[in-house]
């Protein structure tokens, strides 16, 4: 069994395009981009890239903006900075965040509600629909 290698460096905002784009150019993919926040509120993200055996993680802490990596990973950047920006409120310079992803498009101005509903209650509703033919 080969033994995984994780390496893990805290960077700068201004350092992000730069190490994207070195290791872009080295053939490794980016496999992820997270994000969170401290105990003391501080956004943290996270870029991960590497294939097989190696994994490279570069972390930013404590910046609210940060530049988009979309141009040099495309999809595989644009996702993830998309959500990062939903559920945290990071922005990244040139990213499009016009429209949501996942939150309803309410939740823009702050009114929104996010309800979760217990799969039983959802499939009463549909066969409830369905029975006074709506559907």
């Amino acid at each position: 069994m080969e033994t995984q290698i994780n390496t893990k460096t805290e960077i700068t905002k201004d350092q992000i395009v730069s190490t994207a784009r070195k290791m872009h150019d080295a053939g490794l993919p980016l496999l992820m981009i997270h994000g969170y926040r401290d105990n003391d509120g501080a956004a943290v993200v996270s870029y991960e890239f590497g294939t097989g055996k190696e994994l490279s993680i570069f972390e930013v802490k404590g910046e609210e903006t940060l530049p988009s990596i979309e141009d040099i990973y495309d999809l595989a950047a644009q996702w993830p900075e998309r959500q990062i920006h939903e559920f945290m409120n990071v922005n990244f310079e040139g990213l499009d965040t016009s429209k949501r992803l996942m939150l309803p498009e309410n939740l823009i101005s702050g009114e929104g509600q996010i309800l979760v509903t217990p799969l039983a209650d959802l499939r009463k509703a549909n066969v409830d629909e369905r029975a006074d033919g709506k559907r």
